[in-house]
């Protein structure tokens, strides 16, 4: 070591830190059923990246694990996501918990600026990227499986795990909130299958085009697509529909793809039929058809009733909402039918099931506009990037596009959940986007 030049502790420090970086996120990724462990996970994460970029800097050398564009779009990304919080929680109807929230929320910097690195060059990117095409096809074989034979052999395996190590189960029955659906790995009581794979299906599909042309993406688009549909997630229903028009759409070109969306069509046909599930979520969602506030509300679950909630929340509290998180708490005031029944059943709404809505009422303009220079920025990003980089971050980019897709309800982005996959894939989009290969 003592012969080596000066700038061999950057040198060597910056693979160190680069090639554990695809292990973080993929383990982080595939434990996404199991939020509590998957968040412990992030945790380290985010302290390996501090001590890892922290090493060459105390040593008086000049770390090259990311280039500047990468670190200011990474940057850039999670501070349009973390300051309207910051403000939403000035005046918050609680707030020490939003300011909990919004102190926890740190921890997304570096471990954004970790699944940047594990993008940052073609061997690690190429890792990361299929081992997320490869999570994907596990889950959703598993989902398969599930209604083959009405077990996740997957979500099963890590119940015996649960009831051996604690003596209780996984998911107890009282707090099963997803029965009747294919929940797969997830769970009954973490019915968040078809959201995670929706987002989660561009790696797939645009990998199994690559390697294996017009055949291997029809064979993963169908593999794909019936787990998510029988998820029963209409809000997956849309995510995935997007997927597949701006996958398929360059790959098949305008005629082909033409008898693809035929050919989905009858599939979702013949599905119905055979699945009752699938049955009853078009059956549930075509009274919105009418026209008729009551029933599009009814179709939506509920979803028309929170929607105006939110925006009563919005013209209270204009500037910087009623702070993040703290929708169920200002939904008694402006429950627009307050005293009856919900569709939801028991208890307040929790968030308002839309992003830009969610945005507004939590975080306020000032909230929205942060938003909407963060999206600003990396589509700017996109739009100067040349075709190499572009092609790089594809995946990415799309995974990200189609969860922020604003016309469809949506998960929590406040959430711990949904916010650290929002937070996943804008990192990897930066990252791959900003790459430096070598």
């Amino acid at each position: 070591m003592a012969n080596l030049p000066a700038d061999s502790t950057s040198r060597i420090s910056a693979p160190l830190a680069g090639c554990w970086a695809p292990a973080w996120v993929l383990a982080f990724v595939a434990l996404w059923p199991l939020p509590g462990i998957a968040e412990a996970v992030l945790v380290l994460a985010a302290l390996f990246a501090v001590v890892r970029l922290l090493q060459p800097r105390m040593r008086g050398a000049v770390g090259a694990t990311l280039g500047v564009p990468a670190w200011a779009l990474t940057s850039v990304l999670f501070l349009a996501y973390w300051l309207p919080q910051l403000l939403s929680a000035l005046d918050a109807q609680e707030p020490g918990r939003t300011l909990g929230k919004v102190a926890g929320g740190l921890r997304y910097l570096p471990f954004m600026g970790l699944v940047a690195i594990a993008v940052a060059d073609d061997a690690r990117r190429h890792v990361t990227f299929a081992g997320l095409a490869v999570i994907a096809g596990i889950w959703s074989l598993d989902a398969l499986l599930q209604a083959l034979f009405s077990t996740s052999p997957l979500f099963w395996s890590l119940d015996q795990l649960k009831q051996l190590l604690s003596g209780h189960a996984l998911c107890l029955p009282q707090d099963m909130i997803g029965s009747g659906r294919v929940n797969g790995v997830f769970g009954a009581c973490n019915p968040k299958l078809g959201q995670v794979l929706a987002s989660l299906s561009p790696f797939l599909l645009l990998l199994a085009g690559q390697r294996w042309g017009r055949i291997g993406w029809a064979a993963a688009a169908m593999f794909a697509g019936v787990a998510i549909l029988l998820a029963g997630s209409r809000a997956s229903w849309i995510t995935y529909a997007l997927v597949l028009l701006f996958t398929g759409w360059r790959l098949l070109g305008a005629r082909w793809m033409a008898l693809a969306v035929l050919a989905a069509v009858l599939g979702v046909a013949a599905l119905g039929t055979g699945s009752t599930q699938v049955r009853e979520r078009i059956a549930a969602t075509l009274p919105a058809l009418s026209g008729k506030a009551a029933d599009i509300n009814t179709a939506l679950a509920g979803r028309g009733r929170i929607w105006s909630g939110a925006l009563c929340m919005v013209r209270e509290h204009p500037v910087n909402g009623v702070g993040v998180r703290g929708f169920r708490n200002a939904w008694p005031e402006c429950d627009p039918t307050h005293g009856q029944g919900t569709e939801w059943g028991d208890g307040p709404a929790l968030h308002a099931h839309q992003l830009v809505l969610e945005i507004l009422s939590e975080t306020g303009l000032l909230g929205l506009l942060l938003w909407l220079m963060g999206a600003a920025m990396a589509w700017r990003a996109w739009r100067y990037a040349d075709a190499a980089a572009r092609e790089r971050a594809r995946p990415a980019a799309l995974a990200l596009l189609v969860t922020v897709f604003p016309f469809n309800t949506h998960l929590a982005f406040h959430s711990a959940f949904w916010g650290s996959v929002l937070l996943l894939l804008a990192a990897l989009y930066a990252g791959a986007l900003t790459a430096r290969n070598e």
